[in-house]
């Protein structure tokens, strides 16, 4: 059963600006270059992205597809889709749509590729999200997303997790842990997308480096650029600042005051109808 409370939905105010300032270029790019490669290596002429957030995917697929491509790029969250949408060059293959991944509302067999980053974590339920992306999908067509490994994996959000479980210990904020890390069990994953219909399935783990100029950025990152903000401000009004102070401090500490780096890790999962 997928725990997921409502604070874990809502990308709005300044969210969506805030996350693709500090959160895209701390951990999303990385990915989003290697699965814009790996979905251009398909040679895909009718794309179907969704969650598409702000579109970090988006900008780096685009260039990759034949001119002749029709590119549908989905969210559930309309601000995140109206920000993606204002930072892509206009582009005529592209058409920009509010969608459920649970309820796609396009016609089966659509699409020879459905791709997703990072967001079947945030699916109530998975199983009726890929079942939908194997009914829009034409015979062959390939289903491409990956999930963030294990929290522990991802250093820089389990030194977050921890710094604010010592500001706030009689309730720790444990949106990252739940969420976007709650996903990483390889052999939950294929059974998920077994149960949605699908047979031939290949989960990769894939490491990467997460920078940035000073402990600052990732501090900003986490506890303003993500939906922690929401865990963090429901706890203590006012406290946005000074917790994101607190955790600036704990990662300089541990990983010093210049330019840090650490480990992000995921799994990329490719399924064929």
């Amino acid at each position: 059963m997928v725990v997921m409370l409502e604070t874990d939905k809502v990308f709005a105010g300044s969210i969506p600006e805030d996350y693709d300032r500090y959160m895209v270029p701390l951990i999303f790019e990385p990915y989003a270059a290697d699965i814009a490669r790996r979905a251009g290596s398909l040679a895909p002429t009718a794309v179907l992205e969704i969650a598409a957030g702000t579109g970090v995917v988006t900008r780096a697929l685009a260039p990759k597809l034949s001119p002749s491509a029709s590119y549908v790029v989905t969210d559930l969250n309309q601000p995140m889709l109206d920000y993606a949408a204002s930072r892509q060059h206009p582009d005529s293959r592209i058409t920009w749509w509010q969608a459920d991944a649970l309820a796609l509302p396009f016609e089966n067999a659509a699409f020879d590729l459905v791709f997703c980053q990072f967001g079947a974590m945030f699916f109530p339920d998975r199983t009726a999200a890929y079942r939908e992306a194997k009914r829009v999908l034409k015979p062959g067509g390939h289903f491409l997303f990956n999930v963030w490994d294990r929290i522990e994996e991802n250093i820089f959000a389990d030194d977050v997790t921890n710094a604010l479980a010592r500001i706030f210990p009689n309730d720790p904020p444990r949106f990252l842990a739940r969420t976007p890390h709650g996903y990483h069990d390889v052999e939950v994953i294929r059974s998920d997308l077994e149960r949605a219909g699908f047979s031939d399935v290949v989960i990769e783990k894939r490491a990467e480096e997460s920078r940035a100029s000073s402990p600052r950025l990732p501090a900003l990152a986490y506890c303003q650029g993500t939906l922690l903000r929401n865990e963090i401000e429901a706890r203590e009004a006012g406290k946005l600042v000074a917790a994101t102070d607190y955790v600036e401090a704990a990662l300089a500490e541990r990983h010093g005051g210049g330019e840090v780096a650490a480990k992000i890790q995921a799994h990329v999962i490719l399924a064929v109808t």
